[in-house]
């Protein structure tokens, strides 16, 4: 009986699945794949993936920056991936990312336009901040001002 009960507790049940169990990641660290440095000098910039050199580093590469070697932990993987051989040269890699239009996949992804904002917020003047604030505020009185005639409208 003690087994019973057991096997019929809910806790040893698994829980539903809502992904497919064979593939719990979507991106790889693989040839081709962009993605963006989050840590060091070359902190926001999005670099290619030519060479995976072993478990913990790859060779990235992109248009304004020389080739070298980085840590995944100083590697973000995004959802976009080109098309190139292992290695390529330069021009090769200027050209698949272009024929990709990565630059504009990321400026179109919600990742891509959440970075271009905060570096928006982070680049403003306090006279600019002041004129933000001011907007907020005609903004909410905007939109209190027609929750109220709304709801007059629904009582009467």
């Amino acid at each position: 009986t003690s087994l019973s009960r057991l096997l019929t507790f809910p806790l040893l049940q698994a829980p539903p699945l809502s992904h497919d169990p064979r593939m719990p990641f979507k991106r790889y660290v693989e040839i081709g794949r962009v993605a963006l440095v989050n840590y060091g000098e070359d902190y926001g910039k999005l670099v290619v993936i030519v060479d995976v050199i072993d478990q913990n580093r790859a060779l990235i590469d992109s248009p304004d920056m020389e080739r070298s070697q980085m840590n995944f932990k100083r590697l973000s993987l995004t959802d976009l991936k080109i098309d190139i051989k292992r290695v390529p040269k330069k021009k090769e890699l200027l050209e698949a990312m272009e024929k990709a239009d990565v630059k504009k996949k990321w400026e179109s992804s919600s990742w891509g336009r959440k970075l271009i904002v905060q570096k928006r917020r982070a680049s403003l003047t306090d006279f600019d901040r002041f004129k933000l604030m001011l907007a907020k505020i005609k903004r909410a009185g905007l939109v209190r001002q027609e929750l109220a005639k709304l709801k007059k409208a629904n009582a009467s």
